[in-house]
């Protein structure tokens, strides 16, 4: 899988940096791209018809999720903020804020963290936990199982005081009982891969790792911390035995992606 989040098309920090990405995407025999949110910095027209462009290269599938700046903003228009929030996205990138996606050994559920009375945090629904726990539960024993989403489900201390989605502590219940392998998100503009340890009543399966990697700001000019004017993503590889998380940074002198750091993880 290729993951990418807060592309931010409004704010893209160098001309040739979305050519540079799509083209190295392709040219990997990826299964998947995931898009953990913000693909917009204003939910405008026309930010949501370049990101569209910019999906519409890819040659593998796509699984996106909306971020919060993907919603209208409060102050143009307070009533579609709160009922019709994903009007635009699932206008012009997909009407499913819920994706799901399987391929021999992988299943991966998009999770919508980004609508409602919020302003900058995520809030997960119920219904939508229902919708995913019952997707997990149709799939294969040791199945690879992915779970995407903008917002923080959990405080990382290494990313500093940040915000985590209302309803995170039940997500987090639903994902670990679903035996969820590794989640995906994005908004705080730092990359960071780590395993986490859960609370003792949060863990289902004795020995079951849960993997969280929150990656950069792929093609903007916000990025944040150590990420600071960096362009990052990130390349997952699974096989029976591990993974891998490649941290992959845009180089502005040779104009092109470069590996920054790898994790891996085994599956035992």
């Amino acid at each position: 899988m290729a993951h990418l989040s807060d592309v931010h098309f409004g704010k893209i920090s160098h001309p040739g940096v979305v050519d540079a990405l799509v083209e190295e995407v392709n040219a990997e025999p990826f299964d998947l791209v995931v898009v953990s949110g913000d693909l917009t910095q204003r939910a405008t027209r026309q930010q949501f018809t370049d990101a569209r462009a910019m999906l519409d290269r890819f040659t593998a599938p796509v699984l996106v999720v909306p971020g919060n700046h993907d919603v209208r903003a409060w102050w143009h228009d307070p009533f579609d903020r709160v009922f019709r929030s994903a009007k635009r996205f699932k206008k012009y990138i997909t009407e499913d804020v819920t994706p799901q996606f399987t391929t021999g050994g992988l299943a991966v559920f998009g999770l919508n963290s980004a609508h409602g009375l919020t302003i900058k945090g995520g809030k997960i629904r119920p219904h939508h936990l229902e919708e995913m726990a019952a997707f997990f539960a149709r799939q294969a024993a040791g199945d690879f199982r992915v779970l995407v989403l903008h917002h923080h489900l959990l405080r990382l201390n290494e990313l500093g005081d940040h915000d985590i989605a209302r309803g995170a502590r039940n997500a987090i219940a639903v994902a670990e009982a679903s035996g969820v392998d590794l989640v995906l998100c994005g908004h705080l503009h730092r990359s960071h891969v780590a395993h986490v340890e859960l609370a003792p009543d949060l863990v289902g399966t004795p020995g079951h790792r849960l993997v969280i990697a929150s990656a950069g700001t792929a093609t903007s000019s916000r990025g944040r911390g150590d990420d600071r004017q960096t362009n990052v993503y990130n390349w997952i590889d699974v096989s029976p035995e591990g993974f891998t998380v490649q941290e992959r940074k845009y180089d502005v002198q040779t104009g092109g992606f470069e590996e920054a750091e790898v994790t891996r993880f085994d599956r035992t």
